[in-house]
């Protein structure tokens, strides 16, 4: 992906109009009430009332998004929320929705033949090869690849939720912060100029101790409901006389996508297109209509039936597509505002990023970017925050490597502490949920996250974050 800098509204008047734009930092605080909106009906409405949200949650977000782009309108003009409408849609939404799409189809044309049986060992491993996949093909295909297969190992278990929940902390995001294709946040920096290999330089120690910690909290937290509760009598996934893997054919595809992604941040031929005001380059064109391409290529050589035996469904792709196309919409002025630093309504967190000395704060940058990884999509938030460390890349591998570290680091890790803190979070919440899964709700799961997670990331940034 590549979520274009969003300096503010400024860079989003459209076209021939070429209307002025207003200044972000004129911004005033009453422009987040729409995403403040969303995050909490996110938040409270599957708690209230489930029924409506999973019939209505499609209007729900629409609603959101018209309360944010038609006051928006009548104040700044109607090309301006174009311009909105478009950079968004064009730099952002489709990118996003494109790639997890490619992804998903993809893992999920690749079915593990056989029932395991989820042991709190099995269901151990079965997350570290999960947390070990995450850096080479992204914590959305390591989800989707491995997600199910530990939902038919678990579905004769009276408790299961907790397993889901620890994959998210482990698969969905702790295990991707190792390369810039294990997590979008990474892959931006990698488009900024930040190297491939940096990251796994600076940040290996920090992610061995959190998947360590994690998978240790998962073992005893999982023996204990074992021990105390076992199996059920009736196993609804049958034993197979064999295991193996089915729709290998998708590797090609799933190749493909990272290669695509690859292409995108190494290729810089400077062609672009102007799209009613809107820069495409040519390598994000390419990207974008190629991650389209893999995911038809993927439908068309996936055998017949093996879907419908890995029980995939479209509905937590659709989901995911709807809540976050308001969810990047509605954060637009979230993310001009934070731009403007401390001429904007968020001067005092731009402040709080500098130490005693003037310089900037590890400690700071990594609990501010990361605390708002975990309400706001990782991948914008950790360039708002790359963009308030200064933007250089040469400068933040070298003379600010503890900056960058930790942008790298809040953005990645506090990911996991919400459900829209990272998409996959929510693609394996909402699998989960469409095999039977009682998921823990919005606060449910802060609960687990405030539990288990966040005391983790103490420890870890008392050690490395100073």
């Amino acid at each position: 992906m590549r979520p274009a800098l969003l300096a503010g509204v400024a860079l989003l008047a459209s076209g021939s109009a070429q209307a002025a734009a207003p200044d972000a930092a004129g911004l005033s605080a009453g422009w987040a009430l729409p995403f403040a909106a969303l995050l909490l009906a996110i938040a409270l409405l599957p708690l209230l009332v489930p029924a409506f949200w999973h019939r209505h949650f499609g209007k729900v977000a629409l609603a959101c998004g018209a309360a944010f782009l038609l006051p928006f309108a009548l104040q700044f003009g109607a090309s301006v929320a174009g311009g909105v409408l478009l950079h968004t849609l064009v730099e952002e939404y489709l990118p996003f929705t494109l790639l997890l799409g490619a992804l998903y189809t993809t893992a999920g044309g690749i079915y593990l033949r056989g029932n395991l049986h989820g042991s709190p060992t099995l269901n151990a491993g079965l997350m570290a090869v999960g947390a070990l996949l995450a850096s080479v093909m992204g914590t959305t295909g390591a989800a989707m690849l491995l997600i199910r297969p530990l939902l038919r190992a678990n579905d004769n278990r009276r408790h299961n939720a907790h397993v889901v929940v620890f994959f998210i902390f482990i698969v969905a995001n702790v295990g991707g912060a190792l390369t810039p294709l294990g997590d979008p946040p990474l892959f931006l920096g990698f488009l900024q100029g930040v190297s491939f290999f940096w990251t796994v330089g600076h940040l290996l120690p920090e992610t061995a101790f959190m998947l360590a910690g994690l998978l240790a909290c998962f073992w005893l937290i999982d023996n204990h409901y074992y021990r105390k509760e076992g199996v059920t009598p009736d196993d609804p996934t049958p034993d197979t006389p064999s295991f193996g893997l089915e729709g290998l054919a998708n590797l090609g595809p799933l190749a493909a996508a990272v290669g695509l992604v690859l292409m995108s941040g190494i290729w810089k031929p400077g062609i672009a297109f102007d799209l009613a005001g809107t820069r495409v380059g040519l390598p994000a064109l390419l990207r974008d209509l190629g991650l389209a391409g893999v995911t038809f290529w993927s439908l068309a050589v996936t055998p017949a039936g093996l879907r419908e035996r890995n029980q995939f469904s479209w509905a937590p792709m659709q989901e995911v597509a709807k809540l976050f196309a308001a969810i990047f919409l509605t954060m637009v002025p979230v993310l001009a505002m934070l731009k403007a630093g401390q001429a904007g309504v968020f001067a005092p967190l731009a402040q709080a990023l500098a130490g005693p000395d003037g310089q900037p704060s590890p400690w700071a940058y990594f609990w501010l970017a990361g605390g708002l990884s975990a309400v706001l999509d990782n991948a914008p938030t950790y360039l708002a925050f790359f963009n308030l460390a200064g933007g250089d890349a040469q400068a933040l591998m070298t003379r600010l490597a503890p900056t960058l570290a930790a942008v790298s680091a809040g953005s990645v890790y506090l990911g996991a502490m919400t459900y829209i803190g990272n998409a996959p979070n929510f693609m394996v919440k909402a699998i989960a949920e469409d095999r039977g899964v009682r998921m823990p709700s919005f606060l449910g799961y802060l609960r687990w996250s405030f539990g288990v997670l966040l005391p983790l990331l103490f420890v870890m940034a008392w050690i490395w974050m100073r």
